[in-house]
């Protein structure tokens, strides 16, 4: 197949653009780079440390003998889009090319009028491009299981059956986002089905759990290959926190009392789950969603489940909440799509152990530890746009 992918410079596009590539797949990627602006602007950057693109692909090209088409452009720009995907004429086009930080859409009006403009508008472009180019292009979407929320119901696989005042049907399960980012994937998420249904595209929404590791078999092979580790308060995971400080023998700071749920999935099955949802496309007209996870966890038993697997005194601390969120909730998701199409997923406990221990611990002396500390807080948004409104006005 041919396969686009889009964000490929990213912590999860990398990877997956080299997965495909290794399958036997002609993959051609498209980056512009804002996720390397982001860290410049936050003043943070990659635990590990990461090449460029270009030398990325030279290092790819070396080692397999396998070429990577290379775009560089943003898909807010129409005219770019369109190009890119009647030049490349894929089979399939990946998509993780938006802002993808809950934290980063809520530190101020601006943030969070930018992720939703970045990621809908170009959303809506690469629909348009599809549907002008080839409308028979299988649209593999990241999507996020923070589109959901945490509802007192089982979440189902983006659709759900009801029945009210005698009547059924048929319609996408409801979302409860707790972000502004969380709400740009809903309304991607809407739009896409939207053009399935009137225009006849097909599309895959792969919402996705928490994801967690740094390594794939592909990116393994040499440190020129390495994808990012982002640990900062912003972009980086709970889970990187955790494991980061228990190496530098501080604190793991849980927010609130730990009782968060929250669905999570190992990178090398994140890339496995993007090659089985392109091999099995979508049907015309068909809007199909996966709940990407493999395991679930309540924050402070991750928490216990680092300090256990560490070999070492850990200790644990818990700090006030910055984000507004349920704490003890109900918490069951139906995720069988994937594993039916033969995803054989990893555990948790054998990735620490294997793979994330050594890598902080190679890398500690880049941590930044003011980065660790949570500088967002999801109140704190509007406060600090309506003190600017304040000065602006005196």
């Amino acid at each position: 197949m041919r396969i686009l992918v889009l964000g490929a410079d990213g912590y999860l596009g990398w990877p997956t653009a080299l997965h495909l590539s290794d399958q036997g797949h002609e993959v051609g990627v498209v980056d512009n780079f804002a996720r390397r602006g982001y860290d410049h602007e936050l003043g943070v950057e990659s635990l590990v440390p990461i090449e460029s693109l270009p030398a990325r692909l030279r290092a790819w090209k070396e080692l397999t003998g396998k070429d990577i088409s290379c775009y560089v452009g943003d898909l807010c720009d129409a005219e770019f889009t369109t190009r890119t995907v009647r030049g490349f004429a894929p089979d399939a086009i990946v998509h993780f090319a938006e802002q993808r930080a809950a934290p980063y859409s809520m530190i101020d009006q601006a943030h969070a009028v930018y992720t939703q403009t970045n990621n809908m508008v170009g959303t809506l472009n690469l629909l348009y491009a599809i549907a002008a180019v080839d409308p028979a292009i299988h649209l593999v979407k990241l999507g996020t299981m923070g589109e959901y929320g945490t509802p007192n119901i089982d979440i189902e696989e983006g659709w759900l059956e009801i029945t009210h005042n005698g009547r059924t049907d048929r319609m996408l399960y409801p979302k409860k986002p707790g972000s502004f980012y969380h709400l740009s994937k809903v309304h991607d998420s809407h739009n896409i089905e939207f053009a399935c249904r009137v225009w006849g595209l097909r599309a895959t929404d792969l919402n996705q759990g928490i994801v967690y590791g740094q390594q794939t078999e592909q990116t393994a092979r040499d440190p020129r290959l390495a994808t990012r580790f982002d640990y900062d308060a912003v972009f980086g995971t709970v889970l990187n926190r955790f494991v980061i400080q228990a190496v530098l023998g501080r604190p793991l700071t849980v927010y609130g009392d730990g009782s968060q749920t929250r669905g999570m999935i190992e990178i090398r099955d994140t890339v496995d789950c993007i090659r089985l949802a392109c091999e099995n496309p979508a049907e015309r007209g068909e809007f199909r969603v996966f709940n990407q996870m493999t395991e679930s966890f309540r924050v402070e038993h991750l928490a216990k489940t680092v300090a256990e697997a560490f070999p070492g005194e850990v200790e644990v601390e818990y700090l006030d909440n910055p984000r507004v969120e349920q704490a003890e909730h109900y918490y069951r998701v139906a995720h069988s799509g994937l594993p039916g199409l033969g995803l054989e997923p990893h555990l948790l406990s054998n990735t620490l152990i294997e793979s994330l221990f050594p890598i902080v611990a190679a890398n500690r002396d880049r941590v930044e530890l003011d980065a660790l500390l949570p500088g967002v807080r999801w109140r704190g948004a509007l406060g600090q746009q309506a003190e600017a409104r304040t000065l602006a006005v005196a």
